[in-house]
């Protein structure tokens, strides 16, 4: 699976932006998905996740109630909405896939589980 992920741009706090991430060579709702995020000079970190077929999301704290993961009724395209932007979420932002299909009462939130990664989309959110 390839992903090409779209959509970072500078933001003021309080601003809204959607992510895309772009499938070619399967469909997300064979695989798990999930967005994570790398600020300068810290580790990467999962923000939100989706299991096969969608039938479960799951978002990191500090984003819970802000980010809205969704995908596409074609399934080539999974979405991160994101409302009330703040300094703290500047970083880049890599869309993921992978994992076991069978699995779809969770998602994960560990880069170890997902084998296909795009090339990350800069976020800056700036006063």
């Amino acid at each position: 699976l390839q992903l090409v992920e779209s959509g970072g741009a500078l933001v003021h706090p309080g601003g809204s932006l959607r992510l895309s991430c772009v499938a070619s060579g399967g469909f997300f709702g064979d695989y798990h998905v999930a967005w994570f995020r790398q600020a300068p000079q810290t580790e990467r970190e999962a923000v939100a996740c989706k299991g096969p077929r969608g039938y479960v999301t799951n978002y990191v704290d500090s984003v819970r109630g802000r980010f809205r993961m969704v995908g596409d009724s074609a399934g080539r395209t999974v979405y991160l909405h994101m409302a009330n932007l703040k300094p703290d979420d500047t970083g880049v932002y890599f869309c993921a896939a992978g994992g076991d299909s069978t699995i779809t009462q969770q998602c994960f939130m560990t880069e170890g589980r997902y084998g296909s990664w795009g090339q990350g989309t800069q976020v800056t959110v700036f006063a």
